[in-house]
Order: C-alpha cells, then sequence, then structure tokens
C-alpha cells in the first residue's frame, strides 16, 4: 500500500490501529519529497527535523489515546503564513532570509492537535498572481502535465497535495488562491467565509480579501482542517465570534434533497472553454438525479468583478507593501547615499515585476483625484455585488459554478499578458468581494487528462451548505476522481 495516497481520514484509521506510526508516515513523505520534489519544485524548504520530532509527539498522543484528528497528519504550509523560527519568504527577494518570532494562529491550532509540519510551499510572490509563475524562487509544475502550470498564488500548495508531497495544506485566497490552483491540479479547495480563520501571522496582501484555506483530497479532508482552524482570535479584530452548530466534517455526510442550487447566467460567458462547459452540464445532471434543484439566473453586478477586485487589491496591497521600506527588515539596497535611494533601490530589487505592477496600480488608484474616479467606485461595486449574493440566496441554499474559464495553460503561456493572467480569476474574486465561502473539486477532466474544477459558493457562514453539496457530488464523482502519476 502506497501510504502517501492516503486521505486524512484514512491516515488516521491506519494510525489509531497501530498499522503504521506518525514517524514511519513521516518519514515515508520526506522521503517522497525527496525523491519527487525536483519535478514538481512544490517545497521552497523542508523542515524535515523539526517533523521528525513533531511526528515523535504525535505518536506519543496516539499511544496515550488521546489523539486528535490531524494527530501525526503531516502538510504542507504555504510561505507566506508564519511559523516561528522557520524562513517565511513570500517567494520574494524582499523577504528572502526573513523568520519570523511568531507563528500564525490557523499553524498554532495546528501544532495544538500535533499536526506534523513538513515544510513551506511555493506561492506567486506576496500571493499576486495566478500560475506561480511569479515566484522569484523556482516555478512550480502542475503533477498532472510538468510542462503546465499548477495555478496560484497557492500553486505549491495544491501541487504538493495533487503530487502526494502532503496529506493536506494551507494556502490563502484573495481572489480564488486556494480554489483556482486546486482547480488546475485535480484537488479540493476551499475559501472560508472572511473572519471565520484568523489571518494573524498571514503576510497581507489585500486585508479585507486575504483569507486563509485548506486544500485536500477530499471534501471531508477540507471539512476536517477548518474544524481545526476556524475561531476567533482575539490576535485578529477582523476574525469572528461564531461557532458553527456541529462540526464542519459533520456536515459532509446527509443529503442534497430539494436543495435549490442557482447558476449564474453571467458565468457562462463566451470566454468559457467548451469542455469546461460541458463537463459543467454534466454535473447538473448528476446534482439533479442526487435530488437538487438547478436553475439558471441572472447576477448583473458580477460583470464588475474583475475591474472593482483589481482596483481594491490593488489598492489595498500599495498600503500593505510599504512597510518594506529596507529599515526593519526585510531586503536592503547596498552603498546608498541616502535614505530616499536606499527606499527606492530596495524596492526596485526586492520587489518583482508583478508585484510593481500592482503596487503602481494601487498607488495611482488613491491618489487625489483618482480615488473617486476608481477606489471609491469600487468599493461601491462591493456593496452592489453583496446585495446581488444577498438576494440570489433569498432563493438558492448555494450557487453553482467552474471555478476557472480554461483548464492548467502551459508555463510561460500568460507571462506577458497580465489582462488574460487576471480574467482567469473571472468566476472565482466575487466571493471574495462578498465574503462568502466557496470551495472548488474535480468534475471531470478535459482531451489532454487536465482537471475540471466546479465550485459552490455559499451566503456568509455557509460552509455546511457547501461542504454537503461538494460531498455529495463528490461522492457520485468518485469513481472518475484520477490521481497523476509521477
Amino acid at each position: 500500500m502506497d501510504i502517501t495516497r492516503l486521505t486524512i481520514k484514512e491516515a488516521r484509521t491506519l494510525l489509531d490501529s497501530k498499522e503504521i506510526s506518525a514517524v514511519e508516515l513521516t518519514k515515508t513523505y520526506l522521503d517522497r519529497i525527496k525523491t519527487i520534489d525536483s519535478k514538481v519544485e512544490a517545497y521552497l524548504s523542508i523542515c524535515e527535523e523539526d517533523a521528525l520530532q513533531q511526528a515523535a509527539e504525535a505518536q506519543k498522543k496516539i499511544d496515550s489515546g488521546d489523539a486528535g484528528l490531524l494527530c501525526g497528519i503531516p502538510l504542507s504550509i504555504k510561505d507566506n503564513i508564519c511559523i516561528e523560527g522557520t524562513k517565511t519568504t513570500c517567494a520574494s527577494k524582499m523577504l528572502e532570509d526573513f523568520v519570523p518570532p511568531y507563528t500564525a494562529t490557523a499553524v498554532s491550532k495546528l501544532h495544538e492537535q500535533n499536526t506534523v509540519i513538513l515544510g513551506k510551499v511555493n506561492l506567486d510572490e506576496f500571493a499576486m498572481g495566478g500560475s506561480t509563475e511569479n515566484s522569484a524562487f523556482k516555478k512550480t509544475k502542475n503533477p498532472f502535465d510538468l510542462t503546465r502550470v499548477p495555478g496560484g498564488s497557492s500553486g505549491g500548495s495544491a501541487a504538493s497535495v495533487s503530487a502526494s508531497l502532503a496529506v493536506g495544506s494551507l494556502g490563502s485566497d484573495t481572489g480564488g488562491s486556494v480554489r483556482q490552483p486546486a482547480a488546475f491540479c485535480g484537488v479540493v479547495g476551499m475559501k472560508p467565509t472572511y473572519g471565520l480563520v484568523s489571518r494573524y501571522g498571514l503576510v497581507a496582501f489585500a486585508s479585507s480579501l486575504d483569507q486563509i484555506g485548506p486544500i485536500c483530497k477530499t471534501v471531508e479532508d477540507c471539512a476536517i482542517l477548518l474544524d481545526a482552524i476556524s475561531g476567533q482570535d482575539p490576535k485578529d479584530a477582523t476574525s469572528l465570534n461564531y461557532k458553527p452548530e456541529a462540526s464542519y466534517s459533520s456536515s459532509v455526510s446527509g443529503d442534497i434533497k430539494g436543495f435549490k442550487i442557482g447558476l449564474p447566467k453571467e458565468y457562462l460567458t463566451e470566454g468559457l472553454n467548451t469542455e469546461i462547459r460541458n463537463a459543467l452540464y454534466k454535473s447538473i445532471e448528476t446534482l439533479e438525479k442526487l435530488g437538487a434543484q438547478v436553475e439558471e439566473f441572472s447576477l448583473p453586478s458580477l460583470k464588475h468583478a474583475i475591474p472593482a477586485y483589481y482596483l481594491m487589491s490593488s489598492a489595498e496591497a500599495s498600503s500593505n507593501l510599504s512597510r518594506y521600506d529596507g529599515v526593519k527588515y526585510g531586503y536592503r539596497a547596498e552603498n546608498c547615499k541616502s535614505y530616499n535611494e536606499m527606499l527606492g533601490r530596495s524596492r526596485a530589487e526586492g520587489f518583482g515585476r508583478e508585484v510593481k505592477r500592482r503596487i503602481l496600480l494601487g498607488t495611482y488608484a488613491l491618489a487625489s483625484g483618482y480615488y473617486d474616479a476608481y477606489y471609491k467606485k469600487a468599493l461601491k461595486l462591493r456593496t452592489l455585488i453583496s446585495k446581488g449574493f444577498d438576494e440570489a440566496f433569498s432563493k438558492y441554499d448555494v450557487v453553482l459554478h467552474p471555478t476557472t474559464p480554461e483548464t492548467a495553460f502551459k508555463l510561460g503561456q500568460n507571462s506577458d499578458d497580465p489582462l488574460s493572467m487576471y480574467l482567469a480569476d473571472i468566476y472565482t474574486v466575487s466571493a471574495n468581494i462578498a465574503g462568502l465561502p466557496s470551495i472548488s473539486l474535480p468534475c471531470g477532466y478535459d482531451s489532454n487528462g487536465l482537471p475540471i474544477g466546479l465550485s459552490f459558493t455559499g451566503k456568509p457562514l455557509g460552509e455546511r451548505e457547501i461542504l454537503r453539496a461538494a460531498a455529495t457530488f463528490e461522492a457520485d464523482f468518485a469513481p472518475e476522481f484520477r490521481i497523476p502519476v509521477l
């Protein structure tokens, strides 16, 4: 049996029955990373010594009969989520040697459950991008086709799970950065309701949009991880004081008979790949067979989602990244004769091209004379989009849509075309704008054998509904589910 193919639930069963030990499981993953990751290039750093120590501690818990669901489970962490004493680079030259003195709350919650952290995985620099090609250190490959991108910005997280280099992973989602790479890599990715998971320790890109979320092989595994990392945090003023009636993992059981599912017509654009469109309608047939009612409806404000998102996120990025001035931490240019020269050169040399592009766009949008024309209008559109979803959820339990307009594209294909890269987020950004929960899971494969993602988006704090819908669909789709062979 290849234990690297296990889900969290399957690994938990073997660990509790003592068929394998936490140390054995961790060593197997570390060995596979050493063998396979040179092809995929998902990891930026491997925490071998810490991982084995964590596994030994987890085994003590298992032996005492006091093991939680994640005890001894090896995970990867996106490299913009801080872990004390472990390098956190955000895949940027600006933070190449940064070692944080604190740990993100989401990771602290995993430590409390004796989870094993294998290492930190690659991303687009400061989470800005949709292909993981913007990393300053390496270009992660798609495990289904090593000539293609894994998506982004959480491409390293998705690739590490898809290639069985981790049982699960934590990523961050600002405009689809968990769900889009999950779709490209044939795994499950979930963005929770804004505020459900603490952002403390997540390096900020766009603070009103960022959210940590799980990437796993199954919907149930995502629910298990969400149970572990969610909850109010006094260190994050935007975290919600909310506790669900029951665990998220319990919501994957049941059925969707009588579920009302809406499909926005605005998501059926001309740019939608034909094979993805066919997979979507095949999925609708499956959902109707399972007892759900699916109907199309109009949500006109969605056509404004992309410009509104890129104006808001870039404006927030220009503000958040102003802290990188070469003074307290981060890259500092050498042989500078003045503060202004050091500031300018440090940012010019430390930031990559895409990060600079978004800082410039955001600074322009916030500049005197342009604020009302651009940024203020984007905020009004945010309200309009949120109200549109509120109206939709008065009629439907969940909203259904494709995760991406196309399957994974070739490495370098869109590198010099930022507009095409931005439009790849056309179906995902609206959930971040409105702060809604959304989950992507595989629903088919195109003629090249590349995965196709299907998304369910729910009302605020509607995680249980989207998890149930996704898990019910997944159970029917299970015989078609594929794992890349490397």
